[in-house]
């Protein structure tokens, strides 16, 4: 077996990747029908994953997250709010191994599916 040694060199990760992990680990939280677009005025026309429900500001290594997410009906908001929290944290942490400073989780609307009449 032999030993890696550590090269000289830098990694940088695109923006687009830490967004496309939050969106999707977001997404697979049980209780989250769907990610919202970020409420706000012109400025979110030019923020990165604005459209995407998902704002990453980057700082010193550290991520910190904003998510706006629509829950599905009869779900405990505090319980899934707390799981997209940790799923989310432990994704970064583990697939690009930065330091997550916050995730704040904004409840933008509750999905209620329309009952069929008979």
């Amino acid at each position: 077996m032999t030993e890696q040694t550590p090269t000289e060199g830098k990694i940088t990760i695109a923006p687009d990747v830490l967004l496309t992990i939050v969106r999707l680990t977001a997404l697979s939280v049980p209780g989250v029908s769907r990610l919202s677009s970020i409420p706000g005025g012109v400025d979110s026309l030019f923020t990165k994953g604005a459209n995407e429900g998902v704002r990453i500001m980057v700082e010193d290594n550290t991520v910190y997250a904003d998510l706006y997410v629509i829950l599905k009906n009869e779900v405990n908001v505090r319980d899934v709010s707390r799981s997209i929290q940790y799923q989310v944290s432990r994704a970064i942490s583990e697939m690009v191994g930065m330091d997550v400073g916050r995730v704040n989780i904004h409840i933008e609307d509750i999905d209620y599916q329309p009952t069929a009449e008979a």
